[in-house]
């Protein structure tokens, strides 16, 4: 088989799986048809609390179930952004993607971990991960960002806006209600491999 051939074979594998992929995607979405619009932005998001952390938008997923991926209303698709915070709640601002807004009384949980669906890190407080009610559903929202200790502060301030001011909510986050949290500001481990804060 000459080299021309060969060629032509992989470039037909590679665009094989890539409708695969595409179809699958599509199919996901699909079935995901249920899942609410995503809230406005308010145009008065008011004064920023922490200030705003710039990384990449890795994903959102069902609550506790950290590869079972959302990808209805655009939010499966990963891009570079900027997390914000005012007393409106969390604005995830992604770059050629539509804006990210979760109003501060859906605020579940702001934990870290090691990963979500599209990455994995090599160390426990790699990824951001919001915990936030859509619609009755809750969803794991994560980030990538560029500095973890401006990413710890911005946890310090972000908690403060969660009903109940704990920070956390293990039951949501694990799925057992098995969780440790203590709202102390310390790291604790949960049965979900993810780290609170």
């Amino acid at each position: 088989m000459d080299r021309t051939l060969l060629t032509l074979l992989l470039v037909a594998i590679i665009l094989l799986a890539g409708y695969g992929l595409l179809v699958g995607w599509r199919h996901r979405a699909e079935r995901q048809a249920d899942v609410p619009e995503l809230p406005v932005v308010p145009v008065g998001f008011g004064d920023e609390l922490a200030e705003p952390l710039a990384g990449l938008y890795v994903s959102t997923t069902t609550a506790g179930s950290w590869q079972d991926r959302v990808v209805a209303n655009g939010l499966g698709r990963r891009a570079a952004a900027t997390l914000r915070l005012s007393a409106a709640g969390i604005l995830i601002d992604r770059v050629g993607e539509r804006p990210i807004f979760i109003p501060a009384t859906d605020v579940r949980a702001i934990v870290t971990a090691p990963g979500i669906a599209g990455k994995v890190m090599a160390m426990p407080d790699g990824i951001l991960v919001i915990t936030w009610n859509l619609g009755g559903r809750n969803l794991d929202t994560g980030l990538r960002l560029e500095d973890l200790q401006a990413q710890s502060d911005w946890i310090g301030v972000a908690r403060q806006l969660i009903p109940g001011g704990s920070g956390t909510d293990p039951n949501l986050i694990t799925g057992t209600g098995t969780g440790t949290g203590t709202g102390t500001g310390t790291t604790s481990r949960t049965d979900s491999g993810k780290d609170q804060i």
